[in-house]
């Protein structure tokens, strides 16, 4: 795990980066090879997780962020049976027709034991959505620039994906912490662990409460889940040992933050991630007329949502071809990957979202409520905020690296196409520990 981040915060000769730790950007850390140029503090050469300096700061170990916790790339080739959506389930890819079915059955064919959704070159039009629901479902173009999906439907397409990946993750009851859990620690400690075995998922989580809300100064401002629980943490059991008082509870990931019993902080067992799915080497467009565009907010193009060891791999956008798209390339957002954990997005490229405005709109790239997700080598030119981390509390542990963004805008309305400079950010409520490394944005 060392040598994996080192390599992450050292990856170029001269390299800047921001660190972003419980919501306060914390460091600039650079890691030239020559004799005498600057490194950070916080980041010796001799180096370890647990190291920090006099002031009590350090750098976290940011290298478990993505598929198999950043220890394996995405397969290539991606493993099973082929599906054929053209040869074999008669899909059109000359764009004439609608492909919806087509494509539907075989991905349903491939849910039976996982396999591959193959898109041949050709314009595949799409007047549904396609949705993945089995794991190990791979849908395959053969690539950006020629495995073309152009998505039609608009009616009932506020806040849903045109093509979406989705578990069913529940929760059990709350097993209370017996005391306060320490950042950096893979062991948290429960009156009774015996329900719990090696190999059990589970969030740790806590109550937004009063006293958590004053502590990061935001009383009047996060109002919106006060007296909520909210899963922070989404773990695997590694080790349970129930030898002494209290029971320890030993995770394949490091804590992120403190939880607090003063805050009712507690383990969940969880069950229903989707897992071993992607999508890759296709393109997207689903934009429509202006007017229906800024008609609807939050419509995406891909989604991933409570998966765990997915991704999604040289996915591009191109200009629609409706009619009245006037060349753009999405109605409002790209990819978005939600309440999942340890998911690898990387060497996409969207651009040239129509709706910019209010209410979660021009959103290219997206994380929310997630663990250890990497995005990286991808790039987001003219959405409104191109790269975010949006709502709510739970995303710790994501890396974005060499991505870029440029072109971002927040638009006045549909009757103003006009608007200021938008940037890449964190937005509402807490994010912590997460990585930004050598981006342009």
């Amino acid at each position: 795990m060392i040598n994996a981040i080192r390599d992450v915060l050292c990856r170029n000769s001269r390299l800047m980066v921001s660190l972003l730790s419980a919501g306060v950007l914390i460091a600039a850390v650079g890691c030239p090879p020559s004799t005498g140029a600057w490194r950070s503090v916080l980041y010796p050469v001799n180096w370890t997780p647990s190291f920090e300096d006099n002031a009590g700061r350090y750098l976290h170990d940011f290298s478990y962020a993505g598929y198999h916790y950043g220890e394996d790339d995405p397969p290539n080739p991606a493993p099973g049976a082929v599906f054929n959506a053209v040869t074999g389930y008669g899909a059109d890819n000359t764009g004439a027709s609608d492909t919806t079915a087509a494509i539907q059955s075989a991905i349903a064919a491939a849910s039976v034991a996982g396999g591959v959704v193959f898109l041949p070159e050709g314009l595949y039009r799409c007047d549904g959505v396609l949705s993945v629901t089995s794991p190990g479902v791979v849908i395959q173009g053969e690539g950006q620039d020629k495995t073309k999906l152009y998505f039609t439907k608009t009616d009932g397409m506020a806040y849903n994906a045109h093509i979406s990946f989705h578990g069913n993750v529940s929760r059990g009851t709350d097993i209370l912490l017996a005391q306060d859990a320490e950042s950096r620690s893979f062991d948290v400690y429960v009156n009774d662990a015996s329900s719990l075995n090696v190999g059990d998922e589970v969030s740790l989580g806590w109550v937004i409460t009063d006293e958590f809300i004053a502590e990061h100064n935001m009383t009047g401002t996060w109002v919106v889940f006060v007296g909520q629980w909210k899963p922070i943490f989404r773990r695997t059991v590694v080790a349970v040992d129930t030898s002494g008082t209290p029971d320890k509870v030993t995770f394949d990931v490091p804590l992120r933050y403190a939880a607090k019993m003063r805050d009712s902080a507690s383990l969940r067992e969880e069950s229903g991630y989707l897992s071993e799915c992607g999508i890759e080497s296709l393109s997207v467009a689903n934009a429509v007329d202006w007017d229906t565009a800024w008609s609807l907010n939050q419509v995406d193009a891909i989604s991933m949502l409570n998966v765990k060891d997915c991704w999604m791999k040289n996915i591009g956008s191109f200009a629609s071809p409706h009619p009245d798209a006037d060349g753009y390339h999405l109605q409002s957002n790209g990819l978005l990957v939600e309440q999942s954990k340890r998911v690898t997005v990387e060497d996409c490229h969207l651009e040239r979202s129509q709706n910019r405005g209010g209410g979660g709109n021009g959103y290219l790239f997206q994380v929310g409520t997630s663990n250890e997700v990497l995005t990286r080598d991808c790039v987001g030119l003219a959405g409104r905020h191109n790269f975010i981390q949006n709502w709510d509390f739970g995303t710790t542990g994501c890396v974005w690296l060499r991505c870029r963004s440029a072109g971002s805008t927040n638009m006045v309305s549909k009757d103003i196409p006009v608007g200021l400079p938008a940037y890449c950010e964190f937005h509402h409520s807490l994010s912590m520990a997460c990585l930004v490394d050598s981006c342009l944005l």
